[in-house]
């Protein structure tokens, strides 16, 4: 299946307060025209795993009820936007198996948000104010005081028209003067006390608009206003925006929209091991804890790509935690649980040694290569299919299964024991090899020929079962193990003086250079995943493996090892 393939409609998604919602507008055919969302990134950055939620959420909502979803960029900052995270942003909606009915820009509203404010100026609803941005904050009071009304709040309407004007005109520089909203300095919220609308920022240079604009509309300006003249019906956001919608409402009635959207929140992505907040994630960036906003250890849709998810384990996890009304933390492992259980179904196994001890089949035939057959699939998985291992004289186990002087309830290889190589033949130690300082550099072992799976005589018990590779024939590729980026459940949650940095995971990345892989993987094309019987989900990473090199990238392991550690603790 194609890591771009659509979002299955055959997932029913569970009912959520949004959808009984929307499934009510539907009814009672409230505002006239069928649902319409939107999904409105700032492209300042790329997108991470609380966007993908809000993208599952939003068009989801669209394709579900008939109706439509837009991807607007909100892009009005010209300091901070790029037209790569534009691009970025795109590819990754699509990815995730979604596409959008119109793809609009904030910046294409510049000239109608200046229409809206001078309307509001001309209605007395709105004034220019030449206290600083410092100065107005400080005016603003405080949850239990009422703010300060600015020495400029009553200029007339001619003066504040005029002052606009000149805003526009690139008159003033930077910080001189700001448009506000009138209307209420005692506001029991307060973002209701006088919020700033537009700022100056003369000359700067908008990656789409250029330097023609010299005011720029803040996010509670801009925000609601380009969903109402978009026609959108719920504008869903997190809760972090509760407090907004006030100013939400205020602006898109005194504006004169009639039958507008109405603003809805839900709880915010918070994920254990993990930060989702997009300065934080650029921190990590920019002090190069991580390659990149594609660091495969990076909780953005780039870096999950990367990393081997399939955009499928995504939106189930995302119809996994569904949508609520309070903040809470999720459990990472319910996200792991979501990818291996999609990969399960979909990739073949094959045999893979991560760290390579050599094994000598004594009493195997010198030079002789045998052919094993060796199943792609278990027998629960719908899947079925065979392949050809070699199989010969010298072979390499993983060093971790084996162990010269074993504690009980070992069950892999140790002097004298016997285990089962996977699809082939029960083997016996008989001597370990070292070097100079001690090292086992080698065993010595024997095979029973009698033994071979899938033999009249296979069915001989013994206790464990390990994978191996024929030395001659394995590739060598280069194994890169990642695991959770933060150490603490919590990351923020961190001793004073101390910062999310603080608890970043010191393995979170261990590269092996020389892994052992059976030479079956060489058929199979760059981006394959594959299950590493015993070890766990890798991605063949086309971005680095060059011929006859392969690197393959942990996707996620076998079971959730942090699970042991959390109870030793």
């Amino acid at each position: 299946m194609s890591d771009s393939t659509p979002a299955p409609d055959a997932l029913a998604p569970r009912r959520d307060f949004i959808r009984e919602l929307v499934a009510d507008d539907v009814a009672t055919g409230r505002f006239g025209r069928a649902p319409a969302t939107r999904f409105p990134p700032e492209p300042n950055g790329f997108l991470h795993m609380g966007h993908a939620k809000s993208i599952c959420l939003n068009f989801g909502i669209a394709r579900e009820f008939g109706g439509t979803c837009n991807l607007r960029f909100d892009d009005t900052n010209p300091f901070t936007e790029d037209v790569k995270y534009v691009e970025a942003i795109k590819r990754d909606v699509q990815w995730l198996g979604f596409q959008w009915d119109n793809e609009f820009y904030a910046s294409d509203y510049f000239e109608k948000l200046y229409e809206i404010a001078e309307l509001l100026v001309t209605k007395g609803k709105a004034y220019v104010d030449d206290q600083s941005e410092d100065d107005i904050r400080t005016n603003r009071g405080t949850v239990t005081s009422a703010g300060t009304p600015s020495p400029w709040r009553n200029r007339s309407v001619d003066e504040n028209l005029d002052l606009l004007r000149r805003m526009k005109a690139g008159e003033f520089a930077d910080g001189t003067r700001v448009l506000r909203a009138k209307i209420d300095m005692a506001h029991p919220n307060m973002i209701m006390r006088d919020p700033l609308l537009l700022r100056i920022r003369r000359g700067a240079h908008h990656y789409r608009r250029g330097t023609e604009w010299n005011i720029f509309p803040l996010y509670d300006f801009a925000h609601g206003l380009s969903d109402a003249v978009e026609g959108i019906t719920r504008s869903l956001c997190t809760l972090e925006f509760k407090d907004n919608r006030d100013i939400y409402d205020w602006l898109v009635a005194e504006a004169g929209f009639t039958n507008p959207p109405t603003q809805i929140e839900f709880a915010r992505l918070e994920l254990d091991y993990t930060v989702l907040s997009k300065r934080k994630l650029l921190r990590l960036v920019n002090e190069g804890h991580v390659s990149g906003w594609d660091d495969p250890r990076m909780p953005t849709i780039a870096g999950l790509r990367r990393r081997g998810v399939r955009p499928e384990a995504i939106r189930t996890f995302a119809e996994t935690i569904g949508v609520a009304r309070k903040d809470a933390r999720v459990e990472i492992s319910i996200f792991e649980h979501a990818v291996r259980n999609d990969l399960n179904m979909e990739v073949p196994r094959v045999l893979a040694v991560l760290k390579p001890l050599k094994v000598v089949l004594t009493n195997y035939p010198d030079g002789q290569v045998e052919m094993l057959e060796a199943q792609d699939y278990p027998h629960d998985v719908p899947k079925t299919g065979t392949r050809q291992v070699p199989f010969s004289r010298e072979l390499f186990i993983d060093a971790d299964d084996f162990m010269e002087n074993p504690p009980k309830k070992f069950f892999r290889l140790s002097p004298g024991n016997e285990v089962r190589l996977r699809f082939g033949y029960i083997i016996k130690c008989e001597d370990v090899v070292k070097d100079a300082a001690g090292n086992i550099t080698e065993l010595r072992c024997t095979y029973d020929p009698e033994t071979k799976s899938g033999g009249a005589n296979s069915d001989r018990k013994v206790k464990g079962t390990i994978q191996w590779v024929s030395a001659a024939q394995a590739l060598t590729c280069e194994v890169r193990l990642y695991d959770r980026l933060f150490s603490a459940p919590n990351p923020d949650d961190v001793p004073e003086g101390q910062d999310f940095i603080s608890t970043l995971n010191p393995e979170s990345l261990v590269v092996i250079p020389n892994a052992k892989v059976e030479p079956s993987v060489a058929a199979h094309p760059v981006g394959s995943r594959f299950q590493f019987e015993r070890v766990g989900y890798f991605y063949a990473e086309p971005e680095d493996s060059r011929p006859g090199r392969l690197v393959f990238n942990r996707i996620v392991g076998l079971r959730d090892s942090w699970a042991k550690e959390i109870k030793k603790g």
